[in-house]
């Protein structure tokens, strides 16, 4: 079951890329993301609100929880994808953003006692990252000043989005996959709908046209619904390390969809960077030899 939601929230989150390509070419970006997730909290508050017991966090400790890994992953680590992309290729942005598994590395050595930093975590998260960079090494250049800061932004986000994931596994076991997205989309959703508002105007005025509202029913119920709640899921199962190698597998599977899909140019390298890749995943996700039986259950299986 594990591996099948691994594999599953790695071909959601490779969709994305099309599904947000797609709707930018109708919709403002930060008004865009605020639709995906306010349609993503409105799907999911009927679960979290109406749930017999109540879907409200119990204490002031799930109330700071909630709301500062709110803040993590939705407002600075989307905020920073969004806005960095105005000024470095997705190439980049893909790359700097794979640098979530190297703080998670360090992160769940710091929070949590049982995940162990090893040589063999060390080899494959370094091979992973060589692989993105190869597929993309066309793109990596850095060529003003707003180019490298777009890039420093989007390795802050990197950072935002480890360490809310690192603290949901370290002290969110307890409550469900549904209400950790929910309370945490109302946390951190609202300043990005204010700056939305602010620079990009109503909605009302958007250019809706089917495309954009088909992007949005999909990333907001597909790619953060589903994926969302299949994350928190799967993170309160296996090692942290071990699901934020997800992030490494996207961009390999980003390039595919777009080349099937979309019909775009497949870079020559893909081959060579999805093997670093891959190998990277079979080294440390998918091991199991030698494993004492006491630790299996931490891997995918």
């Amino acid at each position: 079951m594990k591996i099948f939601v691994w594999l599953l929230l790695a071909l959601i989150w490779s969709s994305t890329w099309i599904f947000i390509k797609v709707g930018l070419e109708d919709l403002p970006p930060f008004g865009f993301v605020s639709l995906r997730f306010l349609l993503a909290a409105a799907v999911l508050a009927p679960f979290v609100l109406l749930r017999k017991g109540g879907g409200l966090p119990k204490t002031s400790s799930e109330w700071k929880l909630l709301g500062l890994t709110g803040v993590l992953q939705f407002t600075l680590n989307y905020s920073s994808v969004f806005w960095a992309e105005q000024y470095i290729t997705s190439g980049l942005a893909a790359v700097l953003q794979a640098m979530i598994v190297v703080f998670g590395l360090v992160l769940a050595w710091m929070f949590l006692p049982a995940e162990k930093i090893t040589a063999q975590k060390i080899v494959a998260v370094v091979a992973g990252i060589i692989g993105v960079a190869v597929i993309f090494i066309d793109q990596l250049g850095v060529h003003d000043q707003m180019a490298f800061a777009g890039s420093v932004a989007i390795v802050f986000g990197a950072y935002a989005a480890a360490q809310s994931s690192i603290l949901v596994k370290a002290k969110a076991s307890d409550i469900r996959p549904e209400a950790i997205v929910f309370w945490q989309m109302v946390c951190g959703l609202p300043p990005i709908i204010i700056y939305s508002l602010s620079t990009e105007g109503s909605p009302l005025n958007y250019r809706w046209s089917l495309a954009a509202l088909g992007c949005v029913l999909y990333l907001g119920c597909i790619g953060t619904v589903l994926a969302f709640y299949s994350y928190y899921w799967l993170l309160n199962r296996i090692e942290s390390t071990n699901a934020m190698m997800i992030s490494l597998v996207t961009p390999l599977l980003a390039v595919v969809i777009g080349w099937l899909v979309l019909g775009e140019t497949l870079p020559a390298q893909t081959g060579f960077g999805g093997i670093l890749i891959i190998a990277s995943v079979a080294l440390l996700v998918f091991r199991r030899k030698g494993l004492p039986a006491k630790n299996r259950s931490e891997y995918i299986d």
